[in-house]
């Protein structure tokens, strides 16, 4: 990562325009950071300072303005050098513990959640993806008759996490076969990953299967990739808080308007993205500004993401939004909201 050498002055005026800028969504004035803030030096001087940041790459000129606005490369060095750290107060943290606290107990609920309310404490788009079940490890199977030829199978892994699935036999099944089928299946497939399951299962099962198990098993072993693997990407996220962000002055325009409705929809970009970024830093907060993110579909926002975990698997939650963000804030709720959902997570699924 290149690194930057700012003086206290140049490093005080690169502050106070990005929360000037933040504020008001408006390039931002000497004269306005003068009178905004008491920092002893003159409009002039100001000037003389906000035109070696324009020089440096630190801040831009728009060309129809006299004011200047942070470029990609002067919010990262606020997020990395500037920025002070800020924590969630009571309030917003009684707020995320209590909704997640009576959410369902299913996954789906608590996910469904938790991304209302990152979107709804930072104003932003965000986006909380499932578990990957991939690397979780079968603790269980469980079969249970919905009707002569239907079967719901419910696969349990070692977190406490469940996910189910229906299957159609092309037979008739009773009860005392399903017992059977699920017994083998436990005894050969329990404690091995999904992974492991999917490239193997044929071969584990092959010598166990009698002529009044092989419909049950038959479905299995053409249903196995669909079973023991991650659901589809377009199913496996929950993205909220559009609302919010169509309201920024940034999406005014239509091209702008139109872009950020094109993204809402197109969902698996923003889940791939996120977990790119989120992947690269293992265990820490990912953040991306404009050009930083691989995607040119992202060149306008920032990213902030995090994972969270329940055991062997987890997933990722964060928000999208214009590059003009309040980043202390939206960083403190992405972590905060991060951390809750996993501990609900493992004491719902313990």
């Amino acid at each position: 990562m290149e690194l930057y050498e700012l003086n206290e002055r140049e490093k005080s005026i690169l502050r106070y325009v990005i929360h000037q800028f933040i504020l008001t969504a408006s390039p931002v004035g000497s004269r306005n950071i003068s009178k905004k803030y008491d920092i002893g030096l003159s409009p002039a001087s100001i000037r003389n300072i906000m035109s070696d940041l324009e020089e440096s790459g630190f801040l831009g000129h728009p060309h129809t303005s006299a004011g200047r606005v942070p470029t990609d490369k002067g919010y990262r060095f606020y997020v990395d050098s500037l920025m002070e750290p800020t924590h969630l107060n009571d309030l917003e943290k009684d707020l995320i513990k209590n909704s997640i606290d009576s959410a369902n107990t299913e996954t789906d609920e608590l996910i469904k959640i938790t991304s209302l309310i990152l979107s709804d404490l930072t104003n932003q788009l965000a986006c909380v993806t499932y578990p990957k079940f991939d690397n979780a490890t079968l603790e269980k199977i469980q079969m249970v008759q919905l009707s002569s030829s239907r079967v719901l199978v419910v696969i349990s892994v070692k977190t406490g996490l469940v996910r189910t699935i229906t299957l159609e036999i092309n037979s008739k099944v009773d009860s005392s076969r399903l017992e059977k089928v699920q017994r083998i299946l436990n005894e050969r497939l329990s404690g091995l990953k999904f992974s492991e399951i999917r490239t193997t299962f044929k071969e584990r099962i092959k010598d166990t299967v009698t002529d009044d198990a092989k419909p049950i098993i038959r479905v299995f072993i053409d249903s196995v990739d669909k079973i023991f693997t991650d659901i589809q990407i377009s199913e496996k996220a929950i993205i909220t808080g559009a609302k919010h962000i169509l309201k920024y002055p940034e999406f005014g325009d239509q091209e702008h308007f139109q872009s950020i409705i094109e993204l809402i929809e197109n969902k698996d970009v923003i889940i791939h993205i996120m977990d790119k970024n989120t992947n690269s830093i293992e265990g820490n907060i990912a953040i991306r500004i404009g050009e930083e993110n691989e995607d040119q579909k992202f060149s306008d926002y920032s990213l902030i993401s995090k994972k969270y975990e329940v055991g062997q698997i987890g997933g990722t939650l964060g928000i999208v939004g214009p590059k003009r963000m309040e980043y202390s804030k939206v960083v403190a709720a992405v972590v905060y909201v991060a951390e809750q959902l996993s501990k609900e997570l493992k004491k719902t699924n313990s």
